[in-house]
């Protein structure tokens, strides 16, 4: 059993059985698992805590622990804005068994663990796995640390790899809101996808192309969320998320 982790520069931490008790929020391509609620919140709360934070220019993972007692209370990732091909995501490993468990770092020391660079995606995106590279699917994953509901850091040969977010449609928030307890209306799950598709290569860059069919996909997503009824947090959710490229792109 998996009992340390490491990450990136040979900084390490060992796995304790307190997960993180926080509903983890999907704003955009960002999953924050972490208690503030704003973005004054968010500051203070990294000026109290150490760990990898991003920074001007640079996003990094962010892992954030207490210095009284080393404990993970909060992280952050971001979704890589590239898609892994059809046949690369069925390469992916069998996820083995997640144990929840939450981190304790080694010592009190900041550290930067690069975020993931490729994103696997399950039929109708009922899981998103993100990964370091395309070599993580060369070899089996030897474990899965649930560090809050839904949320997991995979690891291979004992080092944190990428992480994994199930059922993300129920999870879409927006402004840091606690995302609403109802589960996704199947319109919700459907919107999700052909936005993740958009936002994502290879159809993002047939996109910036100018490419007629995806900027009809584009002006009809769009389109769909600001008229879709029911689940109305979730599909302003997905209009955050598509709206930079329906500004720049949507009306060609």
């Amino acid at each position: 059993m998996t009992t340390k982790l490491k990450f990136d520069g040979g900084w390490s931490a060992t796995v304790t059985d307190e997960p993180l008790d926080l509903v983890p929020r999907l704003l955009g391509t960002s999953l924050i698992v972490s208690p503030y609620a704003d973005r004054v919140e968010r500051e203070k709360f990294l000026a109290e805590t150490f760990g990898s934070q991003d920074l001007l220019w640079d996003l990094p993972d962010v892992f954030r622990f207490a210095p009284s007692d080393r404990q993970l209370v909060g992280a952050e990732f971001r979704i890589p804005e590239e898609s892994a091909s059809a046949e690369d995501s069925a390469r992916l490993p069998v996820q083995p068994e997640v144990r929840p468990g939450g981190l304790r770092a080694d010592e009190v020391k900041d550290f930067r663990h690069e975020m993931c660079t490729v994103l696997c995606r399950a039929p109708g995106d009922a899981l998103l796995t993100c990964l370091r590279d395309l070599d993580v699917l060369d070899e089996p994953l030897e474990a899965g640390i649930g560090i809050a509901p839904d949320v997991a850091l995979l690891v291979q040969h004992g080092t944190v790899v990428g992480w994994s977010l199930t059922d993300p449609a129920r999870y879409l928030t927006t402004s840091f809101a606690t995302p609403d307890p109802a589960p996704p209306v199947p319109a919700t799950r459907r919107l999700l996808t052909e936005c993740l598709d958009l936002v994502t290569t290879p159809v993002v860059d047939d996109l910036v192309d100018g490419e007629p069919a995806v900027l009809a996909r584009l002006q009809a997503a769009d389109r769909a969320l600001r008229e879709q009824r029911e689940d109305r947090h979730r599909a302003n959710a997905l209009l955050e998320l598509i709206a930079t490229y329906v500004e720049d792109y949507g009306n060609r």
